[in-house]
């Protein structure tokens, strides 16, 4: 391994040409800065048409949308983004394709040799001399590096940037898997990566929809001693995981596990018991990347051993419950969370297709209404998870369980709550909003969606 003093020498040292592939993660959400430092500086040595493998694209990436301007970068490999970057590949689309992958899918892809990465770069917040990394300790400590993992693995040529050098660490990625070290003043701002989404709801609305959760939850008894659960970190599903817990505590049960990008919820039910482990692919906050590197109990996981569909022990094939968001489901229970009606990119599948795929209870939690805008449409726009794979919507007017459910139907048929097909669900919207006018946006294809498995999904559209 080879440690360099200055970014320029670190470059001068890589096999730097055109067509150029390139990766890095995005653990420090919003705080990061390496990966706006590195792009500038190819760019100023003029690579051009280079494939980006971002696991996601956050809106401070600002460096991606200029080298898609420029002609430095023509195709993109994500997970997710938002922003400016995505407004702008919305527009404009790209000299290349835009490929939206799952996390699980990410991982599967690098290990079966279809991401082909020439150069991966990981911000590390601690790295030995040897190259051995951790995300969990460092001035810019952000717990579980679970994500960049892939990268460190199979990409031709690993680069570590560090603005932390320790003796000796317990390290998430060993450093026989790096090939060059560089130390800088500052990988990013850790303040900034907690997003404003990352907040109990105080919403009546969103209140309301957890609530209905959790006596949907009861009235199926899915929830007993050693159950798995996984929600993600938008307000809503913080406030059920918040209520999931108050119910294990009343009732005295004790869950197994909680998986996926873990918070302060989380942390708050290992300590107090509640639940026996918790699986880390990616820290929320900074309670939840100081429990990862205290708590035994509290563990490290790769992408791979998160989601990957081919790896037999992956943690989410024992989920036994999910909680996911939509900004679109159709009648057939198709959910998009990457593009809204009119093809703007606004996020991306992440887990939400893995985790659905394989809880035994996949549930998607969202407003019937946002803004006179109903949630359920014809057909989703895009395709971000397919609907044999999702089991229920709650809303705050009501509960649709998808019909291949004929297990729930029947367990609800005695109970007080909502429970209405979604096409009554969807009537009863249009009853307040009027029936919304047909519009056809697609008409320029700029990219793909893709299954987990590597197979095409659904095409993303030009917004027009």
């Amino acid at each position: 391994m080879k440690i360099h003093d200055s970014l320029d020498a670190l470059l001068d040292a890589l096999p730097l040409k055109d067509g150029l592939s390139i990766s890095f993660h995005h653990h420090l959400r919003d705080g990061d800065r390496v990966i706006n430092l590195v792009l500038n500086a190819l760019k100023e040595r003029n690579i051009k048409g280079m494939h980006l493998y971002a696991s996601s694209i956050f809106p401070s990436y600002t460096a991606i949308k200029d080298l898609v301007i420029s002609g430095h970068i023509s195709d993109i490999t994500t997970n997710y983004m938002n922003g400016p970057v995505a407004e702008y590949i919305s527009e404009n689309g790209l000299p290349g394709t835009l490929t939206m992958q799952s996390h699980g899918g990410r991982a599967r892809a690098f290990e079966e040799g279809e991401n082909k990465v020439d150069i991966a770069f990981i911000a590390a917040p601690a790295s030995t001399k040897d190259g051995d990394v951790t995300g969990a300790r460092g001035k810019n400590a952000f717990g579980s590096i679970g994500y960049a993992v892939s990268d460190a693995l199979y990409a031709n040529t690993k680069v570590v940037i560090t603005d932390t050098i320790e003796k000796t660490l317990k390290p998430q990625i060993e450093g026989s898997h790096i090939d060059h070290l560089l130390k800088i003043d500052s990988i990013g701002d850790i303040a900034r990566m907690a997003s404003g989404t990352l907040k109990i709801t105080k919403d009546p609305v969103g209140l309301k929809i957890a609530r209905e959760t959790i006596r949907f939850l009861d009235a199926v008894n899915a929830i007993k001693n050693g159950v798995s659960f996984q929600s993600g970190a938008g307000s809503v599903s913080l406030s059920i995981t918040r209520m999931f817990n108050e119910y294990l505590k009343s009732k005295k049960l004790k869950g197994s596990f909680y998986s996926g990008g873990i918070t302060g919820l989380h942390v708050n039910a290992l300590k107090e018991g509640l639940v026996n482990d918790l699986y880390d692919v990616q820290c929320f906050d900074r309670a939840a990347a100081m429990s990862l590197l205290e708590n035994p109990h509290h563990h490290f996981m790769s992408a791979s051993d998160y989601a990957n569909p081919h790896n037999p022990n992956r943690i989410i094939k024992d989920l036994d419950i999910v909680i996911l968001g939509a900004t679109e489901i159709d009648l057939d229970f198709n959910v998009n969370v990457t593009t809204d009606s009119y093809n703007t990119l606004i996020g991306g599948s992440g887990g939400h297709s893995d985790t659905a795929e394989d809880a035994k209870l996949s549930i998607i939690v969202s407003p019937l209404l946002r803004a006179r805008t109903v949630l359920i449409k014809d057909r989703v726009n895009t395709i971000t998870t397919k609907g044999t794979h999702v089991d229920v919507l709650v809303t705050e007017r009501g509960i649709a369980v998808n019909p291949k459910r004929k297990d729930l139907i029947n367990t609800l048929k005695n109970t007080t709550l909502n429970v209405m097909k979604i096409e009554e669900l969807r009537q009863l919207a249009y009853n307040l909003t009027g029936t919304p006018a047909h519009k056809d946006h697609k008409l320029t294809p700029i990219g793909i969606v893709e299954n987990r498995d590597g197979s095409r999904q659904d095409t993303l559209y030009k917004k027009e």
